[in-house]
């Protein structure tokens, strides 16, 4: 708490500089939700079935600051809870109530950004948000895999999943990097250089887990261009390797995925559609799983496809992903479906900000399995949660 008061004085310090200072406008968010919670995971073939169910009071803070230099010049930052008095994640920034410490809520920089705006490009570097749970691009590429799967002695869907907003969730809805973005034809292309990982330091080294050359760091590039068909708004895009990465299941490789987002409108309601497909070969990966850790031909590919719909209060869409893993002996799949459907209610809005209620629904089946053959494990989960929000 102390932690946050300072910031906030800080920022109301800074709001009220000298003239010759930026302004700086200070806006954001405070929220508290309520989750309950059903797991269910079944073993095929097996009598073992496991069943857990949870309730969960928590609360999230986001302070915004933004400040126009002149000239087209801004910088924009986002500060929010990331991690707990002892150093654990907040998964999105929610924390938990909790008793003693591990309740305590910690303000940290979360993302921030700076470039110049003009009119016909722009330009920013730091760490740029992202906009995920809008754009499932970024959930396929990095999460193509459960990430508790096991290539040897069986496999299973426990942990993180490319679908339900993952990296919004466990990366916090950003990423390093520069981006650039200028007006062709008719519409925009934007291309960011993402700096995603750290990991070479060693020259010449053939153990596992070492990277070779002082630029072999995680470097990717994103490309898109955005454009207006008619009322149609069409918007491919690519995620390519320029480097090995580190996946969340498979290190030293080079993933690759490409799609496109599509906004249909009719009358005062939208659909998306969304499709992409992610695909990676490398001869000389290593896998994280403790029995396997070495040197490996990673063989993977899969894809997203989202059907989407905003009407009003009303928003809903359900995602279907697939990816087939032919790095092992066995050939194995992994499938999730997933829908999310939320009705916001506006209690009040002014000019200087809005009080909501937003009763959600989420809800995952996922299963693995062998391709051609048998499913091994099933496991689904549903939240039912209400978000109460104030903005200002």
């Amino acid at each position: 708490m102390k932690k946050m008061l300072s910031l906030a004085a800080m920022f109301a310090v800074l709001s009220y500089a000298s003239p010759a200072s930026a302004e700086l406008k200070i806006g954001g968010d405070a929220a508290v939700r309520l989750r309950s919670e059903f797991n269910n995971t079944e073993e095929v073939g097996s009598p073992k079935t496991t069943n857990s169910d949870d309730i969960k009071f928590q609360y999230r803070i986001r302070l915004k600051a933004t400040a126009d230099l002149g000239s087209g010049y801004f910088f924009k930052s986002l500060v929010q809870s990331e991690e707990t008095a002892s150093g654990a994640a907040v998964a999105g920034g929610w924390s938990t109530v909790a008793s003693g410490s591990a309740g305590a809520y910690n303000l940290e920089v979360s993302n921030f950004y700076f470039g110049r705006a003009l009119e016909n490009c722009h330009y920013s570097i730091g760490r740029l948000p992202l906009n995920s749970v809008n754009n499932p691009i970024f959930d396929l590429s990095l999460y193509p895999i459960p990430t508790t799967a096991h290539a040897v002695g069986g496999i299973t869907t426990g942990g993180v999943f490319a679908v339900d907003i993952p990296v919004a969730t466990y990366n916090f809805d950003r990423i390093f990097g520069l981006n650039y973005g200028t007006k062709i034809g008719g519409g925009e292309l934007n291309g960011t250089l993402v700096v995603y990982d750290n990991n070479s330091t060693v020259e010449n080294d053939n153990t596992v887990g070492s990277d070779n050359g002082l630029l072999n760091d995680g470097y990717l590039l994103h490309l898109t261009y955005k454009t207006n068909i008619g009322d149609v708004t069409f918007e491919p895009q690519a995620i390519i390797s320029l480097t090995d990465v580190y996946g969340s299941i498979y290190r030293d490789v080079s993933p690759n995925t490409f799609g496109a987002n599509v906004t249909i409108p009719s009358g005062k309601s939208k659909i998306g559609l969304s499709g992409f497909y992610t695909i990676c070969k490398d001869t000389r990966g290593n896998a994280y799983d403790a029995h396997t850790l070495g040197n490996v031909s990673v063989d993977y590919s899969g894809y997203l496809l989202r059907v989407k719909g905003e009407s009003g209060p009303v928003t809903a869409w359900v995602d279907y992903n697939r990816t087939t893993d032919k790095t092992w002996a066995t050939d194995y799949k992994y499938s999730n479906i997933f829908v999310w459907a939320q009705y916001n209610v506006k209690v009040h809005e002014s000019a200087t900000g809005t009080f909501s209620l937003t009763p959600t629904l989420r809800y995952r089946a996922s299963s693995a399995g062998v391709v051609d053959g048998d499913v091994y494990e099933r496991n689904n989960q549903l939240r039912g949660e209400l978000y109460a929000t104030v903005t200002f």
